[in-house]
């Protein structure tokens, strides 16, 4: 198992601190860092700045919204990207959700499935540099009757294959990304729960012919180190609130759902109900020391490190770490007892 990074969103004040704490997991060997987008800051710009001020770690996109680029773009950007960062990128990709689809980018949430797996066809067949024809229910190229044609990307990736990940939450989509893609980026990832998400990660490799071996497995999981777990759940809250209670309508929240799945159902319908009432604290104190125990690193370095002994059980391949510590300082010291807990736990590559 290796470590990656979380560097989230950028743009709020702190980009100077994201930067350097990029370049400490650099010199720590972590193997890969990820920069988000919504709407806000937007991840290639960033994922750009930070490839030129580092040297051996990848830099990935967790995720690029699949409404708010074709996917020719889309291939254009993770081209140029390897290309800057001498064969570093990779490519996660991610439907977003039906708010920021059609109240962003003004996109249709409709068939999210069908759309991400035309949406993947369309990229590879731009990144192997092929001229692109594709005659899809959600795309068309070129378009019929016009003065399209069918164009070869023009930029040579450093490497032959950009490894494609996928955010997925539900089964389906869980499916789409074993069958379709290199790796998946969970969320809320709890070894618990892991054997069933994974086993329709095994159904969509079975239906491409493949098995899980060299699937990449990335949850996302917060850390905070700290002798009292209690007191380290409680930077985590917050985070867990605003995905599982705000993050998409009542009717349309794939995080509450998950939640919901991982038999939280009643706290999951609390937390929703207090956080969509704007009653923000309660919302984070609703929401289970359980559940954030099970989806997070917290305590100290021993017992980090017999997390991360489950966690690689379970079958991640590469976990990436989202520090919620105060200062970068704080931070910085975060990723390096990280690196002596994945060194204790013995399960690190």
């Amino acid at each position: 198992m290796e470590l990656g990074l979380n560097l989230g969103y950028w743009g709020g004040g702190n980009d100077a601190d994201n930067l350097a704490l990029a370049q400490e997991a650099d010199d720590l060997g972590f193997a890969v860092a990820w920069v988000a987008e919504a709407y806000g800051s937007d991840a290639p710009t960033v994922l750009a700045f930070v490839a030129a001020q580092t040297t051996r770690i990848d830099l990935g996109s967790a995720i690029f919204q699949i409404p708010g680029r074709t996917p020719a773009n889309c291939a254009m950007t993770a081209a140029t990207l390897d290309t800057l960062s001498g064969g570093r990128f990779r490519l996660g990709l991610g439907v977003s959700g039906p708010q920021v689809s059609e109240g962003w980018h003004g996109v249709r949430f409709d068939k999210p499935l069908a759309r991400t797996r035309e949406y993947s066809d369309i990229v590879k067949l731009a990144l192997s540099r092929q001229k692109v024809r594709y005659d899809g229910q959600h795309y068309v190229l070129p378009l019929p009757d016009g003065p399209g044609k069918a164009l070869q990307l023009t930029v040579r990736p450093v490497r032959e294959h950009i490894p494609m990940y996928l955010a997925a939450v539900g089964p389906k989509n869980l499916e789409l990304a074993g069958e379709l893609f290199d790796g998946w980026l969970a969320i809320f990832y709890s070894p618990d729960f892991a054997a069933e998400q994974l086993s329709h990660i095994s159904a969509g490799r079975e239906k491409a012919g493949k098995g899980l071996e060299g699937f990449d497995v990335v949850p996302t999981v917060p850390i905070v180190v700290g002798d009292d777990v209690q007191a380290c759940a409680e930077p985590v809250r917050g985070y867990a609130a605003l995905y599982v209670g705000g993050m998409g309508s009542r009717d349309k929240n794939f995080y509450n759902q998950l939640a919901t799945r991982m038999g939280y159902d009643q706290a999951a319908a609390q937390v929703q109900d207090l956080y969509l009432d704007r009653q923000y604290e309660a919302a984070g104190a609703a929401v289970p020391f359980e559940f954030l125990d099970a989806t997070s690193l917290l305590g100290p370095k021993e017992r980090i490190a017999e997390k991360m002994q489950a966690l690689a059980a379970s079958g991640v391949t590469t976990l990436t770490l989202s520090p919620f510590a105060g200062s970068l300082e704080e931070r910085k010291a975060t990723l390096r007892t990280a690196v002596e807990a994945l060194e204790l736990s013995g399960v690190g590559s």
